[in-house]
């Protein structure tokens, strides 16, 4: 199974992004995206930054994330 997750750029320089998910930051590929800012919402997989993402869902998403990881909450339903 593949999973994507969606993190928040902190910072871009050359081609890369050091990014935020889950209060986890990590540096990521980010040269498949154009005008790519601090601020903005991405969809990382495998290390890479594939898509710009609205921010309006990134908190709903994370959450039902922690809930599935840990077994709580109503994304237990979803094993």
């Amino acid at each position: 199974m593949c999973v994507g997750v969606s993190a928040k750029v902190v910072r871009v320089d050359k081609g890369t992004a050091l990014v935020d998910a889950l209060g986890a930051e990590r540096e990521v590929t980010a040269e498949l995206l154009e005008e790519l800012e601090p601020g903005d919402y991405v969809m990382v997989h495998a290390g890479m930054a594939i898509a710009k993402v609205m921010q309006s869902g990134e908190e709903e998403a994370g959450a039902l994330l922690a809930d599935l990881l840990d077994g709580t909450g109503p994304a237990k339903e979803l094993r």
